[in-house]
């Protein structure tokens, strides 16, 4: 069977992949793009682990062609807004932003999967060997939402899939029927915090993917430290959409979830 490559950013995801990939018996090619993404667990799962940083889209290319490596699946958190921080940027990469009339999120990823395209390789769907940490549609804890905190997560869920529709993020923080915070380039954590400050508690986080998401990136994903950052601004609920998700470790994320008291609803 031929390798997979895995480019990697922050969170668990990637090590899940890796895991799950291997344990298909996979020869898995992984290159690490940003140095959270750095860790044992990733390292021991795939057969070798690259570190490129991932403004250096002519070596993270040429790497993968020595590795003879035909297919890539990307997974993990890079932040857009590294591009406006200084972080050093290669030839390759400055000549693919250039071309760009907008540099939203779907046009910076289209841009990346054609000129791996045109290097020979194939950008695979984030699903491949994980579709099971999408949850079902229902209420994922024991504790299910009060009326109000529905109406919010109907609202935010709502709202969500506008901005997504907009590419401007995939979460929207609301409570007692007002936006709070909407997600931009500070991602999904930030926008929480920044949220729940604005709503000084009990606010509803709802974080959904985009009209016609493109499963090869940016797939909305929730995790432990998502969570804390719900615990930290007291809010009432998070409402994600079933189907369309990731939860990483889904067990413990839902177990920590009713300690605190927070209702996780997944709707379609």
């Amino acid at each position: 069977m031929a390798k997979l490559g895995l480019i990697a950013g922050d969170g668990n995801l990637p090590v899940l992949f890796a895991q799950a990939a291997v344990a298909q018996g996979i020869e898995l090619v992984g290159i690490t793009v940003t140095p959270e993404a750095i860790s044992d667990e990733l390292d021991k799962a795939v057969d070798e682990l690259y570190q490129i940083n991932v403004g250096q889209l002519r070596e993270i290319i040429t790497t993968l062609q020595d590795e003879e490596v035909e297919e890539v699946v990307m997974l993990g958190k890079v932040t857009k807004e590294l591009l406006f921080q200084g972080i050093e940027l290669d030839q390759e990469f400055k000549q693919l932003l250039a071309r760009l009339d907008e540099k939203n999120d779907d046009a910076i990823m289209l841009a990346i999967v054609d000129r791996l395209a045109e290097a020979g390789i194939a950008v695979s769907d984030q699903t491949k060997f994980i579709a099971d940490l999408f949850p079902q549609p229902g209420v994922l804890t024991e504790i299910e939402p009060g009326a109000e905190v529905w109406e919010d997560m109907k609202l935010g869920f709502r709202q969500a899939k506008e901005i997504g529709r907009l590419d401007i993020g995939q979460t929207v923080v609301v409570k007692d029927g007002a936006v709070m915070a909407v997600e931009a380039i500070e991602g999904t954590d930030q926008a929480i915090l920044r949220g729940g400050k604005l709503g000084q508690g009990e606010v509803v986080v709802a974080k959904v993917s985009k009209p016609k998401q493109d499963q090869r990136f940016d797939i909305p994903t929730v995790g432990i430290e998502t969570l804390e950052n719900l615990i930290k601004v007291d809010a009432a609920g998070l409402v994600i959409e079933a189907g369309e998700t990731f939860i990483v470790k889904q067990e413990e994320f839902i177990k920590r979830a009713e300690e605190a008291k927070i209702p996780i609803v997944a709707i379609e």
